[in-house]
């Protein structure tokens, strides 16, 4: 998970296994979670998961401020139809969010149907009285 996270935050986006995505997903979220509290605790935290401190000061620095109005679902899985060439994996994006993005990308709205208008009916002509 160590190494999908640092690759995910270098890059911004990886490809792996649905499974991998789904699982690195919960662990990115977490640290990221830390990362916008922005203590000097928080740092050391997330420092001791990634063991990385290039990677710590780009998530405190360029990606927690980004998500300091969101409560969570700061990444995104997007499965791929091409499977892994090796042994047919299924595979999948795992993105980080832009700024001001949805997580649920939402539907463009459908032209507003006019309500449905009949004509009256033609009145029915009484046959002449005798």
């Amino acid at each position: 998970m160590r190494n999908l996270t640092r690759a995910l935050i270098e890059h911004g986006r990886i490809i792996t296994t649905v499974e991998k995505a789904k699982e690195a997903r919960k662990f990115v979220e977490k640290l990221i979670t830390l990362a916008k509290r922005g203590t000097l605790h928080a740092r050391r935290l997330v420092l001791a998961r990634l063991h990385d401190k290039d990677s710590v000061s780009k998530l405190f620095k360029e990606i927690a401020p980004r998500f300091t109005d969101r409560p969570g679902g700061y990444t995104r899985v997007i499965k791929r139809h091409e499977r892994r060439l090796g042994d047919g994996g299924k595979t999948a994006f795992l993105e980080l969010l832009k700024e001001g993005e949805t997580k649920v990308r939402a539907k463009a709205p459908s032209a507003p149907v006019a309500p449905r208008v009949t004509e009256p009916e033609a009145p029915v002509a009484k046959p002449p009285a005798s």
